[in-house]
């Protein structure tokens, strides 16, 4: 995506973000914990975190920290999954794709950790990543 603002939010918008930045396209994590996460795989695109405002009036936006080394955001009022923090990139914080606002001029153009996707799922023909 260009540099222009894009924008996203919870189910029940009580955080909403802009990012001012470029985003990078969409990778899919297939991995046990992002799966846990959003119910799926994760389809996640990321900026860096100077770029990212996150606005939270009512303080619903909440994270948490399964290892060491990456936090989940998410909303505590409607349980949307919103964020991803990794201990590797610490100046990078992942969106949650489909909370974004569209148009969001992005494609899918990785799948990561595919050797612990669910049997369900079928794969497109994308790049494939036996872990990250």
């Amino acid at each position: 995506m260009d540099e222009q603002t894009a924008t996203g939010r919870c189910l029940c918008g009580a955080v909403s973000y802009a990012v001012s930045g470029p985003l990078r396209d969409v990778v899919d994590c297939h991995c046990h914990r992002c799966r846990r996460f959003t119910g799926h795989h994760l389809a996640a695109t990321s900026a860096a975190a100077t770029d990212l405002a996150i606005e939270d009036p009512q303080e619903q936006l909440t994270w948490f920290f399964p290892v060491d080394q990456a936090a989940y955001g998410f909303c505590r009022g409607c349980g949307s999954s919103l964020f991803w923090r990794g201990g590797s990139t610490p100046d990078r914080t992942s969106i949650c794709a489909g909370t974004l606002d569209p148009p969001t001029g992005l494609r899918t153009v990785e799948a990561w950790w595919v050797s612990e996707a669910s049997d369900y799922f079928e794969r497109p023909d994308l790049p494939e990543h036996a872990t990250e």
